[in-house]
């Protein structure tokens, strides 16, 4: 299908990278101050709307979001230290921090499944659950990460950009980066990535690092037929073990839905109320009570 914009399709499974979704919600509303004497819980409205939105646009039968329990787990440091070492120096903005577990609580109350497991990431949830899953599947998230997911015709990315949604398939990824539609973690390796805080290999960028991939299949035939030094030879090895989302979590698929919504109407008034998103949380409950119907020979 290569690069295409939104459009109104059906899916079976939609999954929030809930990380990416909350931080694009935080600071699309920076400038957009609280009413006097309010909380701010900007972040908050703007993640329910833009949530509602994304499920009103693609249409899916089962959504869910996967959470980030470790920003940087800490395996994944020991292998490679430099690993998203931006995140020490740019925590959580002090402004999201007491909106994270409003956003939790509400989706509870709700009934949309929001899942993280210790020391994982979101990108490690959603690889799982697409291992676990079947039907078609779109990933929401702006954590080029989830590239290496993609797999025509089942998998795709909707990935945010400042011309719009553009869905990656297999044949954007090859578009972009001159490589094999599935090889996007052993590109990512190779030329290494500074807001993962990936190294790459000395000396290689974008068009050799394309190259290599194309001539040697991944980073295993780089290894087996490349003459490398002893510490870009260690490199490839762990970065094998780090960047690739991990797919093989102890953690079962969610139902992706409901027979009705919300799921704790009495906790949904009392949050909604609390914080003052009500018209937000309706938004999004309008939206999950019209997911597509899912023949009962498929259930």
């Amino acid at each position: 299908m290569g690069a295409a914009q939104w459009r109104t399709v059906g899916c079976d499974w939609l999954l929030i990278d809930g990380s990416s979704l909350i931080f694009r919600a935080f600071y699309g509303t920076r400038g957009s101050p609280p009413a006097a004497g309010a909380r701010d819980v900007n972040a908050v409205r703007s993640f329910l709307e833009r949530l509602a939105r994304l499920i009103v646009q693609r249409r899916p039968r089962r959504l869910a979001v996967a959470d980030d329990e470790a920003w940087r787990p800490d395996w994944r440091v020991e292998l490679i230290p430099t690993y998203k070492s931006h995140r020490v120096a740019e925590p959580v903005p002090a402004g999201l921090v007491p909106q994270l577990p409003i956003i939790r609580d509400l989706l509870e109350a709700i009934g949309i499944d929001m899942v993280g497991v210790p020391e994982h990431e979101a990108e490690d949830v959603i690889a799982t659950w697409c291992k676990l899953a079947s039907g078609t599947i779109e990933i929401a998230s702006g954590d080029r990460d989830l590239f290496a997911l993609v797999e025509d015709p089942r998998v795709r990315v909707l990935y945010p950009e400042k011309s719009g949604t553009t869905v990656i398939d297999e044949a954007e990824v090859t578009r972009r980066y001159e490589i094999p539609g599935r090889r996007y973690a052993d590109f990512a390796i190779l030329r290494g990535d500074p807001s993962d805080g990936l190294p790459g290999l000395r000396g290689v960028g974008s068009v050799s690092a394309a190259g290599m991939i194309r001539r040697h299949g991944d980073i295993a035939g780089v290894l087996r037929e490349r003459r490398l030094g002893e510490a870009d030879r260690a490199y490839l090895e762990r970065a094998m073990s780090v960047v690739p989302p991990v797919a093989d979590l102890d953690i079962p698929l969610p139902a992706g839905r409901r027979d009705a919504y919300p799921a704790d109407e009495q906790a949904l008034r009392r949050l909604a109320a609390a914080h003052g998103v009500g018209d937000s949380c309706a938004r999004l409950l309008d939206a999950v009570a019209k997911l597509p119907a899912i023949p009962a020979s498929e259930e």
